[in-house]
């Protein structure tokens, strides 16, 4: 049954999770820590933020991480082509459809009308990752790391992977 759960819990993000990973992560966060409650929070940011520190896709690497932790080897193993299958299915199926349609007006309004509720998902999954941070770190160690991390990649233009580790490394040996 846990490995339903998983491709179930990676599956329904790939099919609804439209402009890709980014996109699908606060739908995979959702079927985690709300649906099945597999990790807190605090936990999804942090794997979230290792699998950004990471090459590669971000959604499979939480997938086969999760569903690692979840079901083992099988469970990873569901969980990465639970998250493949629907971008495989729809390039399989649709291709050609999608060829034929993508100068459409009504394929571009939808795509206008999509972003902003990706941008509204995104928010609200970076809302919650501060109220966490907040509640478990409290205010002076969020806006520190969430200060310094702003200056760093905004100003200094340091690679995100190399803040993002910087950050673990600041939290492991100070807040742990």
């Amino acid at each position: 049954m846990i490995y339903l759960k998983i491709f179930w819990a990676f599956f329904v993000p790939g099919i609804l999770g439209y402009g890709g990973g980014p996109a699908s992560i606060p739908l995979i966060e959702n079927e985690v820590v709300d649906e099945y409650g597999w990790m807190t929070v605090n936990e999804f940011s942090e794997v979230l933020a290792i699998g950004n520190a990471l090459p590669g896709p971000v959604a499979t690497k939480m997938a086969g991480y999760i569903g690692y932790t979840q079901g083992g080897v099988l469970g990873a193993a569901v969980g990465v082509f639970a998250t493949v299958a629907p971008s495989l299915m729809l390039m399989l199926g649709l291709l050609s459809l999608l060829m034929k349609y993508k100068e459409s007006p009504r394929v571009k309004r939808l795509t206008i009308v999509v972003r902003p509720v990706i941008a509204v998902l995104l928010g609200v999954m970076t809302y919650d990752f501060f109220l966490s941070s907040y509640e478990d770190v409290g205010a002076f160690q969020t806006i520190l790391i969430g200060g310094i991390s702003y200056l760093l990649m905004e100003k200094l233009k340091v690679h995100p992977a190399y803040v993002i580790s910087g950050a673990l490394i600041y939290g492991a040996l100070v807040l742990a």
